[in-house]
């Protein structure tokens, strides 16, 4: 672990504080007419998800932690958890369907995702951006209907509903972005 000043902080920075594991998700210096600047460094706990707003002046340090990244295959479901294999060493690892969240849904059998570990505990999951996935149904196209908006209502294969262009039926492929949960375009 490497000690960083205060004003050192950036966004996406892994630091310990008060006994915690805390990521910088918004930095500003701050340079009052009166006194020393300071970095006011807004942090969210990557265990429990709760936020803090912290103050650090330059003289002070704190901890940056290194989190390993290591890729994973996931294999099933199971009950409430999601089984995962680790590529290298093939051990399988089980989360919490809560500890993936709303994506657990974009989650196809050998998918790649990459798991942050702290002391070979999970604390975080990337999914790729993008995901191809087929339409189940899709409404009609109302002829004449400019003046509302120009997409209408799909389900995918995987029961989320998302916004496409008029010109998608259903049974098409397309490729979906997985943080927005947006239509991006049609696969090829």
């Amino acid at each position: 672990m490497a000690k960083i000043n205060g004003n050192e902080i950036r966004p996406g920075n892994v630091i310990e504080h008060d006994g915690g594991l805390w990521v910088a998700v918004r930095t500003n210096t701050v340079k009052p007419g009166k006194g020393g600047a300071y970095n006011q460094v807004e942090l969210k706990n990557l265990i429990n998800g709760t936020k803090l707003n912290e103050r650090f002046r330059s003289a002070e340090t704190v901890e940056q932690i290194r989190l390993e990244m290591k890729d994973f295959s996931y294999l099933y479901e199971q009950g409430e958890a999601l089984v995962f294999m680790d590529t290298e060493s093939y051990e399988q690892l089980e989360l919490q369907k809560d500890f993936v969240g709303d994506r657990a849904a974009f989650l196809q059998d050998g998918m790649m995702v990459t798991v942050q570990l702290y002391d070979e505990r999970p604390i975080g999951i990337s999914l790729p951006d993008q995901v191809t996935l087929t339409i189940t149904e899709a409404d009609p196209v109302v002829k004449g209907q400019t003046a509302a908006s120009s997409c209408k209502p799909a389900m995918l294969e995987n029961g989320i509903r998302v916004l496409v262009p008029p010109f998608i039926g259903s049974g098409e492929r397309i490729i979906v972005d997985t943080n927005e949960i947006t239509y991006v375009r049609r696969a090829d």
